[in-house]
């Protein structure tokens, strides 16, 4: 038996509310290993019914897990950090198997993901509020905060660990029950989160998680149900919009990680070293499949050509193959359809006028295979500027000024994350603060960091994830008056 078949037999399948469970209907859907096109495990099927078994076990157990010390709450999310740094191999290997990154990918996002669990736990015990005398002398002022109280959680397929952990850490801190509904492709890491949580001495009913091949049939019932308090969601802004319409009708709060369209600006006075560093990371990271990925690529004229050269002799280097495998610098994408719209903005690029300098194709599979892509010339009509690539397809515009370099970046209804390098602390000061953008890298292409917010403006999203802000996003505000 080869390792992968050794973790996948223990890899839990079952719903999971107050432990394992069995859905009401007593379906079950397929996960798919994207690197071979084959079928992996059969996880149980949730609908309506069993989303509301869930927030029926989470309103339970709201009061009590509320008024749980909060050092106890620290303590459970220290331990659950310590059990996911144990498991790193475990995880990294199911996430991969499930998404199809790299291994080195994946255990990257383990001690990522892991973070979020860890930061939390410290900031579980830091919920402040104030006290004070009314300026006008007639009372005080009392400010507290409370647990905003049961929560949906809804996380993508490209970061099956982190996306869990970024939303899970803060709603447990500040003492929130939580709901959450995996992505379709990747249901086994989250599965496989709730038991090191149960481990971890997380108390029954406190965290549901309902893998559902049909989003809707889980989400509608607790979007319409008045004892869900708040939504989160990671993903499209298309379906973004969509859970805001919905959440509106009971006044949730929401926060919303959305898409992007980061733009990774290249000036004259950049090191070219560092820059195409930078860009491999912030291009290539996840395969591309990430909402921070540089979209687009905007290099100043004087030295694109340069820039282009030593980039497509990175991205050409890159070696195709099962993540799993020694030697797999880029996996697979995660399906088809996706493989499909890859290959579509390519083509709709070519069409356009951009030159191939390197890839520009799919790769014969099994699975779901993508070369490694660099777009020159990219015209600024072609769809690929518009939209977001999810893939390993790097698409370079010129420009000849700052100002049309910011015109440009800024040039899109996505405000999410920005790149740029420069060796200029005037320039550098001056572009950042421009930029239409909630995350800005300067001379770095990797940003996120469980100790600073992350999140977007424009129609990138609302709120914000990590740092001292992460936790307020599930937290209310109470004012309580007293006479002087």
């Amino acid at each position: 038996m080869s390792s992968i078949d050794r973790l996948l037999a223990t890899v839990p399948t079952r719903l999971w509310i107050e432990g394992p469970a069995d859905p009401v209907e007593g379906e079950t859907f397929s996960v798919v290993n994207p690197a071979t096109g084959e079928v992996v495990a059969q996880v149980a099927d949730a609908g309506g019914k069993d989303a509301l078994l869930a927030l029926d076990a989470a309103c339970r157990v709201q009061g009590e897990w509320a008024a749980t010390a909060p050092r106890q709450r620290s303590a459970i999310l220290r331990r659950a950090w310590e059990l996911v740094v144990e498991r790193t191999e475990d995880l990294a290997l199911l996430m991969t198997v499930e998404m199809g990154k790299t291994l080195a990918e994946s255990r990257g996002e383990v001690a990522y993901g892991a973070e979020f669990l860890r930061w939390f736990s410290e900031e579980a015990v830091r919920i402040s509020g104030r006290y004070t005398s009314a300026p006008s002398g007639t009372g005080r002022i009392l400010v507290t905060k409370e647990p905003v109280g049961p929560c949906l959680a809804i996380t993508p397929w490209n970061f099956p660990l982190a996306m869990g952990t970024r939303k899970i850490g803060p709603a447990l801190a500040a003492g929130c029950t939580v709901i959450v509904k995996p992505a379709e492709d990747t249901p086994l890491t989250m599965l496989a989160l709730a038991e090191i949580f149960a481990e971890a001495g997380l108390p029954d009913g406190v965290l549901s998680v309902l893998p559902a091949s049909d989003a809707a049939s889980v989400t509608g019932p607790l979007l319409a149900d008045p004892r869900l308090r708040k939504v989160t969601f990671t993903g499209s802004t298309r379906v973004g919009k969509l859970l805001i319409e919905q959440s509106a009708q009971q006044v949730l709060r929401t926060s919303m990680e959305l898409g992007g369209n980061a733009p990774f600006i290249v000036f004259d006075d950049a090191d070219l070293d560092d820059a195409v560093t930078g860009a491999m990371a912030a291009k290539m990271r996840n395969g591309g499949e990430a909402c921070t990925a540089a979209n687009r690529l905007l290099v100043h004229n004087a030295v694109r050509e340069e820039f282009t050269a030593r980039l497509t002799e990175r991205i050409a280097a890159l070696r195709v193959g099962p993540g799993y495998e020694d030697g797999s610098d880029l996996g697979p994408l995660i399906n088809e359809k996706q493989r499909g719209a890859v290959a579509a903005l390519v083509a709709d690029a070519v069409d356009a006028g951009a030159r191939v300098r390197t890839g520009g194709h799919a790769v014969d599979g099994p699975g779901f295979f993508y070369a490694p892509t660099v777009l020159d010339e990219v015209p600024a009509d072609a769809r690929i500027v518009r939209e977001e690539i999810f893939g390993p397809v790097a698409a370079i515009t010129g420009f000849d000024t700052e100002a049309e370099a910011i015109a440009a970046a800024n040039d899109t209804e996505y405000g999410l994350a920005a790149y740029f390098y420069t060796r200029d602390l005037d320039r550098a000061m001056r572009v950042a603060a421009a930029l239409e953008s909630g995350m800005v890298g300067v001379n770095r292409g990797v940003i996120s960091d469980p100790a600073a917010p992350f999140g977007g403006v424009k129609q990138s999203g609302l709120g914000s994830e990590g740092g001292t802000e992460g936790i307020d996003e599930y937290l209310n505000t109470k004012y309580v008056a007293f006479t002087a």
